[in-house]
């Protein structure tokens, strides 16, 4: 999610928070943030649950999906190109 942010990045956007908040707030910001990412995640597991309830075992098919499959150019390439003396193309990645 995070790869083109590096510790360069990271340093200046704490000792900048450092700045704005202070040094007695950044702790309870902190805190407050990491609560806050606890219950997305806890919303995002009860929705996974919630899926999973709802869909039974077509969830696990699902699951198995390779959405790399579905990539627009791989879609207009196997589709203009097809397949080639009777055998499909496979993706190269």
């Amino acid at each position: 999610m995070f790869n083109s942010i590096g510790w360069g990045e990271i340093v200046v956007l704490g000792l900048s928070a450092l700045f704005i908040f202070g040094p007695e707030r950044l702790p309870d910001l902190a805190k407050d943030a990491a609560g806050g990412l606890k219950r997305v995640r806890g919303a995002v597991t009860g929705v996974r649950s919630q899926v999973h309830e709802t869909l039974g075992d077509d969830f696990d098919h699902l699951r198995d999906l390779d959405l790399r499959r579905y990539h627009p150019r791989t879609l207009v390439r196997d589709h203009l190109l097809g397949e080639e003396d009777g055998v499909a193309r496979t993706t190269r990645r």
